[in-house]
């Protein structure tokens, strides 16, 4: 265990656009190699996208998709004399958040589709109306820890 001090949590600003500090959170986590103007640009073209086919405020449906994918509960291995449990624990909402856009980029990348720009409004719409395979993460997450409930006495 560490010995240092804690870390403070630096603020993330809003982006430039939308005024939202969750699209410079997806921003940060959609950015490869330290190009963070064109993980700008696939945000933007993804809410362009989502704003063309739904007709309504893309930075609404953003906000909803990401509320629908964050998980409540999840499983963390726990080693109790020489057995490793799966015990079950909430999540804090900055994880959850943290996790839920990790797992809407994770699944947008390995959707078929030409741009990515696409593929993300594509999942961010099927988040939204709570389909598609970051929604199907989440519920996976949840009947782990369901399954997994007797082992809540374990917690930590």
């Amino acid at each position: 265990m560490s010995r240092r001090a804690v870390i403070k949590k630096r603020p993330v600003p809003p982006d430039p656009v939308y005024n939202s500090r969750l699209i410079s959170m997806m921003v940060r986590r959609l950015m490869r190699h330290g190009k963070k103007s064109l993980a700008y640009r696939i945000i933007y073209d993804a809410m362009k996208i989502i704003e063309e086919r739904t007709g309504s405020d893309p930075l609404a449906t953003f906000e909803k998709a990401v509320r629908n994918v964050t998980p409540l509960v999840e499983v963390k291995a726990r080693r109790v004399g020489g057995a490793t449990y799966q015990v079950p624990m909430e999540v804090r909402s900055d994880r959850g958040t943290t996790l839920a856009m990790r797992w809407l980029i994770h699944f947008s990348r390995t959707r078929s589709g030409k741009t990515m720009s696409g593929k993300l409004a594509n999942e961010l719409m099927d988040a939204a109306n709570e389909t598609g395979s970051a929604i199907r993460k989440r519920e996976e997450t949840h009947r782990m820890a369901d399954a997994n409930k007797a082992f809540a006495h374990y917690r930590y």
